[in-house]
């Protein structure tokens, strides 16, 4: 028995669609505001100073137990500073460690790059090289050092060596992995176009791995820099490495403290000013 229907009533169902009931939207959430410009440098400034204000805590508390500790006190560091540049050895030290990296980071370039489009455009040679390039690129460069002085000596040259050893394989490999990102059907319409071999790794090839190349050049940056102050180490008289074993051989504790904190603070400027260098460009108006 149906049941009859009352005037002055509405049915009503939900909304449907072709394909069933249209699901209710979620309220939407209103857009988190962002923070004014100066909150991230507000709290850069306050991590350095509770970095400082615990540096200062602890070595005052174990200052007692070691005379090493008590000259990694933060109030030694302006006096160290001052006789590290009276001597003059911290801009000289710090501008040939920036030119040796410089060196090795070119030579890796110039090796990685072409080896990685190899690498990436032929199947035949990745398969052939992947046993080499693997086993290569997991050894430390560092223990290559005894190598590099027998065979080049002491000074620039090992240092240089060991620098580019430490950078190849991140330039190498991202290289590698652009080319294989290359969609082929650019290089099938260079191709119809007419475009030689050497056209097409000019106007398309290259072109469309530069950020995978950039990529790897930052990554191999800041790998050359870890490695560049151990190398220096080794039958060299200058440079910041060669400054901290100065300063650790005269127990000059507080001006080996001032180089690895200039270590850290170049090795800061280095990558913001790559990140400045290898960004993408601008749209031209």
């Amino acid at each position: 028995m149906s049941t009859p229907h009352r005037t002055g009533e509405a049915t009503t169902a939900p909304p449907t669609d072709l394909d069933g009931p249209v699901p209710a939207r979620a309220p939407r959430r209103p857009a988190a505001r962002p923070g004014p410009s100066w909150a991230g440098p507000a709290w850069a400034v306050f991590g350095v100073l509770t970095t400082v204000a615990v540096w200062w805590a602890f070595t005052h508390a174990a200052a007692g137990a070691s005379t090493m500790i008590a000259a990694f006190q933060p109030e030694r560091m302006p006096g160290a500073v001052a006789s590290l540049f009276e001597r003059g050895v911290v801009v000289q030290d710090a501008l040939t460690s920036l030119w040796r990296l410089l060196c090795g980071l070119a030579v890796a370039t110039g090796l990685g790059v072409p080896l990685g489009l190899l690498i990436g455009s032929y199947r035949r040679f990745r398969w052939t090289s992947a046993p080499v390039v693997q086993f290569l690129r997991m050894v430390s460069p560092l223990s290559w050092a005894p190598v590099a002085v027998a065979l080049l000596g002491v000074g620039n040259a090992p240092v240089i060596f060991l620098v580019a050893a430490a950078a190849v394989w991140p330039i190498t490999m991202n290289t590698a992995a652009g080319v294989k990102a290359l969609d082929p059907l650019h290089l099938r319409v260079a191709e119809t176009l007419g475009a030689t071999p050497v056209e097409r790794l000019r106007t398309v090839v290259l072109p469309s791995i530069r950020p995978f190349v950039m990529t790897g050049v930052r990554l191999a940056l800041g790998i050359s820099w870890v490695v560049i102050v151990p190398a220096e180490m080794l039958g060299v008289s200058s440079g910041l490495g060669y400054e901290i074993l100065n300063a650790r051989d005269r127990l000059a504790y507080d001006e080996m403290l001032v180089v690895i904190i200039v270590i850290g603070l170049l090795g800061m400027a280095l990558d913001q000013l790559a990140q400045w260098l290898l960004r993408e460009p601008g749209p031209r108006r």
